[in-house]
């Protein structure tokens, strides 16, 4: 496995017009092309499958997913029916494909700076009423467990901006790399239930680390549960529930 470079030594200003086409537009049809051809991927080797995507509400939403492979923006994506920005490492913006990544709506963080640019752009995609994707636990973990303490950027971001937060689990991803010996693992996203604060103008370094901690908290646990009994406990879990809440308030 190839060593993480943490630190882009291109200056802040070759990456402003990603940034721009970012904030001021929305992903064109290169992102329903790459959509379209992933999710076949995804679907087909991966035989993934998405739990419980109707938690996705609409208006300004923050997905919060563990972070395994490069292929979790696009198992994300591909059970939801809305256009989802993310942001990626600074380094992949470079030709041919930094041209396929600005109109599919992702734009950079240069990680290993205070990237305020990110935020900024993060923030004019939620106010427009858009949907991003935010690592909690910032980079990928390449340990294949989950993280032990997420970054504080998600608490920051769901403060300032007001938007909602979905926890999510991509369960299976840590072994996406085992397709070069023909070994595909199966996949499974579950979206977790809405989350959201009252926005904060200027929020504390313990403010936006409380909000990051319960997020993550929420992850943790809808990838415990599917550790446990697999996607299919998970989703008769669900369907239990949903039964006897109906039930509930057909007596009430």
């Amino acid at each position: 496995m190839k060593a993480q470079v943490y630190k882009d030594p291109r200056p802040k200003e070759y990456f402003d017009r990603f940034h721009e086409r970012a904030r001021t537009r929305e992903p064109d049809w290169v992102y329903e092309v790459v959509r379209t051809l992933t999710s076949l991927y995804a679907w087909t080797f991966f035989r993934a499958r998405g739990i419980a995507a109707e938690n996705v509400p609409n208006g300004p939403v923050i997905i919060a997913p563990n972070h395994f492979s490069f292929m979790d923006h696009f198992f994300v994506g591909a059970f939801i029916r809305r256009r989802v920005g993310f942001l990626a490492k600074s380094q992949l913006f470079a030709r041919p494909m930094q041209w396929v990544y600005t109109h599919g709506g992702v734009f950079p963080v240069r990680r290993g700076y205070r990237d305020e640019e990110a935020f900024i752009t993060a923030k004019a995609i939620l106010a427009r009423g858009g949907l991003i994707v935010m690592y909690c636990e910032g980079g990928r973990s390449r340990t294949g467990k989950l993280s032990d303490q997420p970054k504080r950027g998600i608490g920051r971001l769901a403060l300032e901006s007001g938007a909602t937060i979905v926890p999510a689990a991509i369960h299976g991803s840590s072994k996406v790399r085992n397709w070069k010996r023909l070994q595909f693992p199966k996949v499974t996203v579950q979206y977790g239930e809405p989350m959201r604060w009252e926005a904060v103008e200027e929020p504390t370094a313990d403010q936006q680390q409380q909000v990051a901690n319960e997020v993550f908290a929420q992850i943790r646990g809808l990838y415990a549960e599917l550790d446990s009994v697999g996607r299919k406990g998970v989703v008769r879990s669900l369907r239990e529930a949903r039964d006897a809440a109906r039930r509930a308030r057909a007596t009430a």
